[in-house]
C-alpha cells in the first residue's frame, strides 16, 4: 500500500534488494501549492545586488520568492521588501586581524578561508553582525526603499550558520528585529572561545534564553533528527531542542519544528509557506509594536522530550 505523504512535510523513501533496506533518501521535500507560483499573481521584482550582479533564481530547492508572492498576493503576509546577503570574503585582505583570526580558524579545523569567514560572521555570539546589518546594509538598502524601520514590521532568517546568525540578530538587537525563521540552525560550539570577553557559543543559547532578559521576539525553529554536519561541534538536534525547551519555559511565542532530514534546507523550504503565515498572523500596518506572547494550546503542551533508539538502525 503506498503511503501519502502530506504536502509541505519531507517524505521518504529506500529499495528493498533481496530483503535487505538499500540506499534512499529521508529528506525529500513535498512542496505545497504555494510554493509554486499561482496563475494571475503579480510578481515582485528581485533587483541587483548592491555590489556585485546577481540573480536569484525562483525555482529549485529553496522557491522563496514564488511563495512570497503568492502569500502576499492572498494577503496571508504583508507587501515585503527582501534582503538577500551572502557571507563576506575575507581573501584579499591579508594582513589584517580579522584575516589572521579567519586563517588560523581555517587552519585549525581544516576549512577553506571563504567558509571559515562564513562561520566567524555567522555563528560568533555577538552584537557585530546586527550592527553590520543596523549600520551599513540597512541604511543602504533605506536609500533606494521605503523601508519599515520598526522591529514589529521586520523579519530575519537563515539556514544552519545563518539560522543561528538570525536569531542572534534578533536576541542582540530586539528592536531591529522581531520576528525569525532558523532552518537547521548550528547552535553547537563552533565559534566558542575561551576567551572572557566573549564567553558565550552557540551552544550557550538555551542557558542565555533562560537566564537573561527575556527578548520581544518570535520565533519558528526548524531542524531534522538525522541533522550530524560536524560532531567535533555538538549535536545539532539535541541543540535545538533545547533551545525550543529555553522558549518554551520562558513563555516564548515561538513554533519548533522537527522532521526527520538531514543537514539540507528540504524541509524548511517545504514548510516555508507554514512559517510565514504563522510568523506574520495579525500583523497590522498601522501598528509599529506588539508584546509577542505565547499561544495558550502551546502552554498547555508539555516539554520537547528525546527517545534514544538503537543506534544501528
Amino acid at each position: 500500500m503506498a503511503h501519502v505523504t502530506p504536502l509541505s512535510r519531507l517524505h521518504a523513501f529506500h529499495y528493498t534488494v533481496n530483503g535487505a533496506r538499500f540506499g534512499g533518501r529521508l529528506d525529500l521535500p513535498a512542496f505545497g501549492p504555494l510554493t509554486y507560483l499561482q496563475p494571475g499573481v503579480p510578481s515582485g521584482q528581485l533587483s541587483e545586488k548592491m555590489v556585485h550582479t546577481s540573480k536569484i533564481q525562483r525555482d529549485g530547492s529553496r522557491p522563496t520568492l514564488n511563495a512570497i508572492d503568492n502569500l502576499i498576493a492572498q494577503k496571508k503576509i504583508p507587501v515585503l521588501i527582501c534582503v538577500f546577503i551572502n557571507p563576506g570574503d575575507i581573501a584579499e585582505s591579508p594582513g589584517t586581524p580579522t584575516f589572521q583570526f579567519v586563517s588560523a580558524y581555517s587552519e585549525k579545523w581544516k576549512r577553506t578561508l571563504k567558509d571559515s569567514m562564513r562561520s566567524t560572521l555567522y555563528d560568533t555570539v555577538s552584537d557585530r553582525y546586527a550592527r553590520f546589518l543596523r549600520d551599513e546594509i540597512l541604511p543602504e538598502v533605506a536609500a533606494k526603499y521605503n523601508i519599515r524601520r520598526d522591529a514589529y514590521s521586520r523579519a530575519i532568517t537563515g539556514a544552519s550558520s545563518g539560522g543561528i546568525c538570525a536569531f542572534n540578530a534578533a536576541w542582540q538587537m530586539p528592536d531591529l528585529f522581531s520576528r525569525v525563521i532558523t532552518w537547521i540552525g548550528s547552535f553547537t560550539a563552533i565559534q566558542w572561545k575561551e576567551d572572557p570577553r566573549n564567553p558565550d557559543g552557540g551552544q550557550d543559547y538555551p542557558e542565555k534564553v533562560l537566564r537573561e532578559p527575556k527578548r520581544n521576539i518570535r520565533a519558528w525553529i526548524e531542524d531534522g533528527s538525522n541533522d550530524q554536519e560536524n560532531s567535533n561541534y555538538g549535536s545539532w538536534p539535541l541543540a535545538n531542542v533545547r533551545l525550543a525547551n529555553a522558549l518554551k519555559l520562558r513563555g516564548y511565542d515561538f513554533q519548533f519544528s522537527l522532521a526527520h532530514g538531514t543537514h539540507n534546507s528540504g524541509h524548511g523550504a517545504a514548510e516555508f509557506p507554514e512559517e510565514m503565515i504563522w510568523l506574520w498572523r495579525g500583523y497590522d500596518p498601522a501598528r509599529s509594536e506588539q508584546a509577542f506572547q505565547q499561544d495558550e494550546t502551546e502552554r498547555a503542551k508539555p516539554m520537547f522530550r528525546v527517545t534514544i533508539v538503537d543506534r544501528e538502525r
